[in-house]
């Protein structure tokens, strides 16, 4: 399955904490919300909901029945950073643009330039439920290639962004 909510880029500690924050007995989606919100820096039901979705992504918080809780598992930075390009969406296809365009001398990228080029692989689906589904995947990428520098698959330069050097082994 993969996810396409992306929340504001932090660091990979931040992720931990807000992790550790979710219960271990699964709880509601309103209670762990609420823990969230009292327990993190994180400001707001809407913000921790997206947090929520992210964890499940990268796989420290699994959800069933509407319950959230953690996995209990023991995810190293690769861990999160292999889920983090396989299993939310677009960043696979944010990465190949990325190695394309630097094959090709063209980075480094802007959001603009690198939404641009993954534009068309916006489902269907999202494009007929908004009318600023545009805007929506815009900020999407900015903040997916501003995670991908968190992961390691990305850094950035001159107010664009081109792959690393060294990125994680996630194979």
């Amino acid at each position: 399955m993969k996810f396409k909510v992306v929340p504001e880029p932090r660091s990979l500690r931040f992720v931990r904490e807000v992790t550790l924050a979710v219960p271990l007995v699964p709880g509601s989606e309103d209670d762990c919300c609420a823990r969230l919100v009292a327990d993190t820096p994180i400001a707001s039901r809407d913000a921790a909901r997206e947090w929520l979705t992210f964890l499940r992504a990268l796989g420290p918080v699994a959800e069933s029945d509407g319950k959230y809780y953690q996995t209990r598992a023991d995810l190293d930075d690769t861990d999160l950073a292999r889920a983090f390009r396989e299993r939310v969406h677009p960043v696979a296809d944010l990465l190949a643009v990325l190695d394309t365009a630097a094959a090709d001398g063209e980075t480094p990228l802007t959001p603009e330039d690198a939404y641009e080029r993954v534009r068309e692989r916006v489902p269907h689906w999202e494009r007929s439920r908004r009318t600023d589904w545009e805007d929506v995947w815009l900020e999407r990428t900015g903040r997916a290639l501003a995670w991908s520098v968190e992961f390691g698959f990305a850094q950035r330069v001159d107010g664009g962004y081109r792959p690393t050097d060294d990125p994680p082994a996630t194979e």
